[in-house]
């Protein structure tokens, strides 16, 4: 394994030679290793290539709990965490929002799609529906028990909040004293999430995404301005020198289903153009004038059905039988790709030197965009946030949004790089890598994709954290929530095996709630390290992303030069449920992990708990005992 020195070291020889390497095979582009024709120093520091840090101002002011600012108290204190409450819920009448359609009343389509009766009946439900992954019941399922907050941590911050502040100024400061010397702010919206919210709840009720994005961007600018370590970075020019000042650099970008969605784009696209912005996504999660978007949640899928009344059969997203509101193919691919508008969009943000974030695109539009790059040179295009396609589990793989490794060539020809996901799935086996993988959710899991793309892809990578963003994160290995798993006895049995194998806890918050903050990204790589993978290639992707933007910018001769052959040989599938259920031992009919539950934990039998003593327990768990 690499040292911090020798990969330093290392990166010096390929920039002194003009090739092309980077530690463990991941791969870099050499054109944009210099500044007038002369080799530049590489930069260190860790990019967070996607992150939401405005965003109590997204979705109309009216989702997310907290503030970016003030002392803790203020800003992450305790919330009212009460039904209705003043966030993280969804209207009690939705039936205006999912359609009016011609020839079939919501009744008729409920039948056929059972999503729309649920979203129908209510926001409350709806709201604990979309907080609930495997093994939590999420931010808004659990609101009542997760009003303390800040510093209790057993409230929020935390690794599954969805609706609560993970941004605060404090938790970014320590962030940056850990090293993240770049970081892409994203102002983020939804109009039609906006319009789900209550009235009350609401501060800007017209609901427009271009205000959302105005009001986030103007705070972003306001809060560089005012601290001395922070600064917006313009062009690649102000990134590589706010880095070697060791800053941290800002690039303002934006993800919008409906961004410029009136009139002329053109002086809409100015106006975000002087607001600093210089990176952002054609596309986010809904077809719009600019292109076609990579369907995923089922949610959003109702949403484009509420835009455009279209039920598709050629292939179930929404139902075994059928696909709301997105045009796929039989594959259940979306067939829209980039619009003439799109396509002129993408090249005035090339001929302006900025970068084009391809995540949320479709199939169909990330060719397209490709093509685009091709013909300007190999313009670099980057995902900002992304998952490995070919790593992730069936049901997962199977959505568009994900990455597959067809597009990571793409990025790797033309000098671009991905923001990897710091999501809580379940995940196959990279075999290769150093790290077993054997706590669902964890570190464990996000090192078998990092070393696929590190080791197999070799493709530049940097985090994709996306906090703030409506979406959970990286679980811990240690406390309560330690280990994800398809059913909790399995977790129970992982979280066991943390315990007593380690490695050991690293003393820190992110040990029992994860990737709770921003505060905690540089425990992750930490917790990597002591795992046994390499993360010098994470410590230094504040160098990847300043040359790729160098590389826009400078002349380029053809595609990027890479190092070594992509491969995506060695993913070992996980056994399948059922097959992982049987290996359990039973009493009672019910299955249980042998000495997994420390004492005062509840017990139904005394094999379960660590001591061997279940006290209280009767016949078969009813009532429950506690371990001794």
């Amino acid at each position: 394994m690499l040292t911090g020195r020798s990969v330093r070291v290392l990166f010096l020889l390929c920039v002194g030679v003009m090739t092309s390497c980077k530690s463990d095979g991941a791969s870099t582009s050499a054109a944009e290793g210099t500044t007038d024709g002369e080799p530049v120093e590489p930069l260190s520091g860790i990019a967070d290539l996607h992150l939401h840090m405005f965003a109590e101002e997204a979705f109309g002011g009216g989702w997310l709990h907290g503030s970016h600012l003030g002392e803790g108290a203020s800003a992450l204190g305790p919330c009212d965490g009460g039904s209705p409450g003043d966030h993280g819920r969804l209207r009690d009448e939705l039936a205006p929002l999912l359609g009016s359609c011609e020839g079939i009343t919501l009744e008729e389509l409920s039948q056929q799609v059972p999503l729309v009766g649920t979203l129908a009946s209510g926001g409350f439900l709806v709201s604990e529906f979309i907080s609930i992954i495997p093994g939590s019941d999420g931010d808004t399922g659990r609101h009542l028990d997760r009003t303390s907050g800040w510093p209790a941590l057993d409230g929020w911050p935390r690794w599954d909040a969805i609706a609560h502040q993970q941004v605060w100024e404090q938790h970014l400061r320590e962030a940056y004293d850990a090293g993240l010397r770049v970081e892409v702010v994203s102002a983020v919206s939804l109009d039609w999430l906006c319009q789900a919210l209550p009235d009350e709840n609401v501060v800007r009720p017209q609901c427009n995404e271009m205000d959302d994005v105005r009001a986030q961007l103007q705070l972003a600018n306001a809060f560089a301005e005012e601290r001395d370590w922070v600064e917006v970075a313009l062009s690649p020019e102000d990134a590589r020198r706010i880095v070697s000042e060791d800053k941290l650099a800002f690039i303002l970008s934006v993800e919008a289903s409906h961004i410029m969605a009136g009139g002329d784009w053109r002086p809409q696209f100015e106006e975000l153009y002087d607001l600093g912005v210089r990176t952002l996504q054609p596309v986010h999660q809904l077809d719009n004038r600019f292109g076609g978007a990579a369907p995923h949640n089922t949610i959003f899928q109702v949403a484009q059905y509420a835009e455009n009344c279209h039920i598709d059969e050629d292939c179930g997203l929404t139902t075994e039988a059928v696909t709301l509101g997105f045009d796929v193919d039989a594959d259940c691919k979306n067939t829209l790709g980039l619009t003439e508008e799109g396509q002129a969009l993408v090249q005035e943000m090339m001929d302006r030197d900025m970068l084009i974030d391809a995540a949320h695109l479709s199939e169909a539009s990330l060719r397209d965009l490709h093509e685009l790059s091709v013909a300007n040179d190999y313009y670099p295009i980057y995902i900002s946030h992304g998952h490995f396609r070919e790593i992730m589990l069936e049901d997962k793989a199977r959505e568009e949004k994900t990455t597959p490794a067809w597009a990571i060539e793409m990025l790797r020809e033309t000098g671009g790089m991905i923001g990897l996901r710091t999501a809580p799935e379940e995940v196959h086996s990279y075999e290769p890598s150093a790290v077993d993988n054997s706590c669902h959710g964890s570190s464990r899991s996000f090192a078998q994709a990092y070393d696929y793309g590190r080791l197999g892809l070799k493709v530049a990578m940097g985090l994709g954290s996306d906090l703030n963003g409506f979406i959970q994160q990286t679980r811990p290995r240690f406390g309560s929530d330690a280990c994800s798993a398809s059913f909790p006895v399995e977790g129970q049995c992982q979280a066991r095996d943390q315990r007593q194998a380690g490695p050991p806890p690293l003393g820190r918050a992110f040990d029992d709630i994860g990737l709770g903050h921003i505060g905690t990204l540089a425990d992750l790589l930490d917790d990597l390290d002591q795992l046994g993978s390499d993360t010098a290639p994470l410590r230094s992707s504040a160098d990847d992303f300043v040359r790729m933007w160098e590389r826009a910018r400078g002349e380029r001769t053809g595609p990027a030069e890479v190092t070594g052959e992509l491969a995506t040989e060695g993913i070992v599938p996980l056994p399948s449920v059922t097959d992982r259920i049987a290996e359990f031992p039973t009493e009672c009919g019910e299955i249980y992990c042998e000495g997994a539950l420390q004492a005062g934990a509840e017990c139904r039998f005394d094999a379960e708990c660590e001591g061997g003593t279940c006290m209280g327990a009767g016949e078969c768990g009813t009532p429950l005992g506690s371990c001794a």
